[in-house]
């Protein structure tokens, strides 16, 4: 068989609907249809594309390399042919600010792909606390921004939000450290390491950081303020500089592991903020199905996140 269109929108219903039946019922298809399908395209490329289990199924690390580029596909293929006729309005840009998360690329993707009428425009704000300010100055239109349970962020009526995921912060530590082999670590094991940390983002960290290392009996005796590239701080901590907080769903590179802490004492929110005025529901019901999805992939390729999930809850809950 050959690869083509229809078989590409087959793997992103399914992969965004996180099941086989809700995926069919969601194109129009029967579900024995729907399983035929994904059997052919899986024994085509010669790999298993998603996982099953009893909630559902979900991409295996393959599957969401796959699905990625399925979803650049289908919107360059809308895109084909496309052109404003003459006289007819510019299309609007949605004006979009982001965090530091790595769920962007995934959410700009699948939004391109849903909102097909629309032109995205990234600003990328470190400090949420900044990212409210731009949307209740109307200098953005929505946003990705995060927050902390206890310290969730505030805004006015003019600005409406939906959380996307709260995710447990792990650690990263150089594959060399004398704890990288244990599966998971006990932040009072790490009291005597030097930490990187990423400065205050107006919402609640360091702060959190602080209090859980109060709460475990230490207090960092030295720390590294660093905001940069995220290959550049894996690079010092594969040299033995220091340790750091980080994101759940983090690839690390071969010098570097990444390691859930015992009792999970830190969590982070991830939410979709949008200004009422200018996003419809049906706008940010897109945005938010497009972040869902891509944070979906990104825990896919994240065999540490999907091992303490397995332990902690269970597996499709991730």
């Amino acid at each position: 068989m050959e690869l083509e269109l229809r078989h590409l929108r087959v793997l992103c219903a399914i992969a965004d609907a996180g099941s086989v039946g809700r995926a069919a019922a969601d194109l129009g298809y029967s579900q024995p249809a729907v399983s035929t399908q994904l059997r052919r395209i899986e024994g085509h490329l010669g790999e298993p594309l998603f996982e099953r289990g009893p909630a559902g199924v979900r991409p295996t690390p393959y599957g969401a390399e796959v699905v990625a580029q399925a979803r650049d596909v289908l919107a360059r293929a809308a895109a084909i042919g496309r052109r404003p006729a003459p006289g007819a309005a510019r299309a609007r840009t949605l004006r979009v600010a982001a965090t530091n998360s790595p769920m962007l690329v995934g959410m700009m993707s699948g939004a391109r792909a849903r909102l097909r009428d629309l032109s995205l425009a990234v600003n990328s704000v470190y400090a949420s606390s900044r990212i409210v300010e731009l949307l209740e100055e109307g200098t953005v239109d929505a946003a990705i921004a995060a927050d902390y349970p206890g310290r969730e962020l505030e805004h006015s009526e003019a600005v409406a939000h939906r959380g996307i995921v709260t995710e447990p912060n792990f650690v990263a530590l150089s594959s060399g450290h004398p704890l990288a082999r244990r599966p998971q670590l006990a932040l009072a094991d790490l009291a005597e390491e030097a930490w990187f940390l990423t400065p205050d983002d107006g919402a609640g960290w360091p702060g959190v950081f602080y209090a859980a290392c109060a709460a475990a009996g230490f207090t960092p005796s030295a720390v590294h303020e660093f905001l940069g590239d995220r290959l550049e701080l894996q690079g010092m901590i594969a040299d033995g500089l220091g340790v750091a907080v980080v994101q759940a769903t983090t690839r690390p590179i071969p010098q570097v592991v990444v390691r859930p802490l015992t009792g999970t004492p830190l969590w982070c929110r991830y939410v979709l903020a949008w200004r009422r005025d200018t996003v419809s529901e049906e706008t940010a019901d897109a945005l938010l199905q497009s972040a869902t999805a891509a944070y979906r992939e990104l825990a896919a390729r994240s065999p540490h996140l999907r091992s303490w999930a397995a332990r902690t809850w269970s597996v499709p809950k991730v």
